[in-house]
């Protein structure tokens, strides 16, 4: 599990093909590595990996075919969100976060307003449903607030620390965008499915 709170920008630095697979070899300098160690997970662009081999300034991780497939930022020489695994003792700053992505957005509007940014993001149809304005959404694994839910898209405001601090910082119209939608709107969809599902036989009038 993670927060959504970024706690580092880091670097691909090698991202080579295993059959249809990737390994890859990320630089992260500025991330306290001392307590992670094999087999640790570390959340890039919002995507749950697990580290294979690491160091004090980098550490490696497999991504399958299926995660590419779902997911993207993976791929080629760029810069990564990156956070490490909650701890059970950690303040939860940002919302509960699996980094097991929903689906992949695209950036359709990126504006600045005075000392911020408005972000509108067009998003799969199949997770609309569960965006809410004043909600919680992970997009590349930040944790941001919904400000408004369009028909086929929603808004937020970044704050210059989250550019500042994100790779947020990097987008454009166009770009795509991992999506992660707040586990409790699946759990409450569940919920109502459940109920419906299994309402009591009424009795014959």
């Amino acid at each position: 599990m993670f927060t959504g709170i970024i706690q580092t920008i880091g670097q691909i630095e090698q991202a080579a093909a295993i059959g249809q697979d990737l390994r890859l070899n990320i630089s992260c300098t500025e991330l306290d590595m001392r307590d992670v160690k094999v087999g640790d997970s570390i959340a890039v662009n919002g995507v749950c990996l697990t580290a294979i081999s690491c160091d004090d300034t980098h550490f490696s991780a497999h991504v399958s075919k299926e995660t590419l497939s779902v997911t993207v930022g993976l791929s080629g020489r760029h810069a990564v969100n990156l956070e490490k695994a909650l701890r059970l003792s950690d303040r939860l700053g940002g919302h509960l976060v699996s980094g097991h992505v929903d689906g992949v957005g695209e950036v359709v509007l990126f504006e600045q307003i005075g000392d911020c940014w408005k972000l509108d993001i067009r998003a799969p149809h199949a997770i609309s449903k569960y965006i809410a304005v004043k909600g919680s959404i992970c997009v590349n694994g930040v944790s941001l607030t919904v400000n408004t839910v369009l028909v086929d898209a929603f808004s937020m405001n970044l704050i210059p620390h989250t550019l500042e601090n994100t790779t947020l910082q990097f987008l454009k119209i166009g770009s795509q965008v991992n999506l992660e939608v707040d586990q409790i709107a699946r759990y409450v969809e569940r919920m109502a499915e459940w109920a419906s599902d299994n309402q009591p036989n009424k009795s014959p009038a």
